[in-house]
């Protein structure tokens, strides 16, 4: 009986999830917010809360996050990310001096103490990748200038998160500072050795995992990023961190079968996980934390077009698309839950997951939107104030003429 339950719960989140998806495709929207909304009817406190599929949904959600970061690695190549490193390091200190403080500062003003701080600063700081992608192939500007620019913050971003999630796990877990120290020597020494394998033997790695068989390389490559994942977890350091690495490491036509047979997995477990973040907000503690979500989604995303602004124009970007750069980044989506759901697990702050909610569904809405209108509404602002300028100029000689005849008349 148990076991029919799980079944009908689980296949009804699947299906609804489905609709939500089709829906949100049809309006040109990211479902991100939509399946969180789904978790959050569905979870205490909502309309129909679930029992007997929790379990299983928790286990769903956390190869949603191994996935998530498993993909991400696959996008780059350990020389990519050398290369991005040493040509826009700036960029990405900007990025995170910009972005990450105001969600610190926020924390430390709602008085939720340092180790909160350091959450909210993640969750305010990093971009939504997928969403991204998503927004700039909608709009047609792959292929633009400053689309570099947009990807090399994104991927110093997801090198930032290396470093910092095995940060944030010791932290939540309440670890000293030897204990946390030894985290972190762990997790930067896993990454340079990763970086160093994926250098100098990546075809030798890609040449055992790759097979012309779609089901044994899905197998081969699901299984060790699993086993990476867990051992990782296993020395404490982030299991999402565990597949980045495991991604990076893969390179050229495995990495590519890899992402085209892994696709589906992730973005059905990735909604899983959504689901199972909603799952545990309350929804009668987003009102209270509604408006400083409000206030910091509107503070970031202008933090995020100023970023966006300053690292085209470092890169000789024409101001139209120093614009677009800075409205494109704007949105925010998964890593910021995933930086959000260690903190809730842990119990850290009960308003943290709450506000994290409302704060990505402002901006996973608001982001499509700052993308497509940000830099014809600077266009439109900038041409009225050359306009007004135009006006006063022209002003300028004509109330100098009369103001001169005023003077021969008088003297005449």
């Amino acid at each position: 009986m148990h076991s029919a339950v799980l079944l009908i719960e689980f296949g009804s989140i699947l299906l609804g999830l489905g609709l939500l998806g089709r829906a949100a495709g049809r309006f040109q929207l990211s479902p991100i917010p939509l399946y969180l909304l789904a978790g959050l009817a569905f979870g205490e406190g909502g309309l129909l809360p679930l029992g007997a599929s929790e379990e299983f949904v928790a286990i769903g959600a956390e190869i949603g996050v191994i996935l998530l970061l498993l993909m991400l690695g696959l996008e780059y190549t350990a020389g990519d990310l050398v290369t991005n490193l040493k040509a826009h390091y700036p960029s990405g200190l900007v990025d995170c001096a910009l972005n990450a403080v105001p969600g610190a500062v926020a924390a430390l003003l709602l008085g939720w103490g340092p180790v909160a701080a350091v959450v909210l600063g993640g969750v305010t700081w990093i971009s939504s990748s997928g969403v991204i992608a998503k927004v700039l192939g909608d709009l047609g500007r792959v292929g633009n200038r400053e689309t570099p620019v947009i990807l090399s913050v994104l991927v110093l971003e997801d090198l930032a998160m290396a470093v910092y999630l095995p940060i944030v796990t010791a932290l939540v877990a309440g670890a000293g500072l030897l204990a946390g120290s030894v985290t972190l020597a762990v997790a930067l020494g896993a990454a340079g050795l990763v970086l160093f394998v994926a250098v100098r033997y990546g075809r030798v790695i890609s040449r055992f995992v790759s097979n012309d068989d779609p089901e044994k390389l899905l197998l081969v490559v699901l299984g060790l990023t699993i086993l990476v994942a867990g051992v990782a977890q296993q020395l404490q350091v982030s299991a999402a961190v565990g597949a980045f690495l495991v991604g990076i490491a893969l390179s050229g036509e495995v990495a590519e079968g890899a992402h085209t047979l892994l696709s589906p997995l992730r973005d059905l477990f990735a909604a899983v996980f959504f689901v199972f973040f909603g799952l545990h907000t309350d929804p009668a503690s987003i009102p209270p934390v509604l408006l400083p979500a409000l206030a910091l989604a509107l503070l970031t995303a202008a933090t995020k077009i100023a970023t966006g602004y300053w690292a085209a124009r470092r890169a000789g970007i024409s101001v139209r698309g120093r614009w677009r750069a800075g409205g494109a980044l704007v949105a925010r989506g998964e890593f910021s839950i995933v930086i959000a759901g260690l903190a809730v697990g842990a119990g850290i702050e009960p308003s943290l997951g709450p506000l994290a909610t409302a704060y990505v569904l402002i901006l996973v809405v608001l982001g499509p939107l700052t993308a497509r209108y940000t830099e014809p509404l600077a266009r439109r602002l900038g041409g009225r104030r050359t306009a007004r300028k135009r006006s006063s100029q022209t002003a300028e000689p004509a109330e100098a003429g009369a103001a001169e005849a005023g003077a021969s008349v008088g003297e005449s």
